[in-house]
């Protein structure tokens, strides 16, 4: 099973966003590590808009 492509570029502009991290290290996280990270921060921000 392959991931999308526009999923991964999605998750890495995220990140890149809200961490200032370069791509290569975004794209060198594990996927479920990406994943978390992305989660965390989608908390982070839904919580700072409360």
């Amino acid at each position: 099973m392959t991931y999308a492509v526009d999923r991964i570029e999605e998750e890495t502009a995220y990140l890149a966003f809200h961490f200032h991290w370069g791509m290569d290290d975004i794209l060198d996280l594990e996927h479920a590590d990406r994943r978390r990270y992305v989660a965390q921060v989608a908390s982070l921000v839904e919580r700072s808009q409360a």
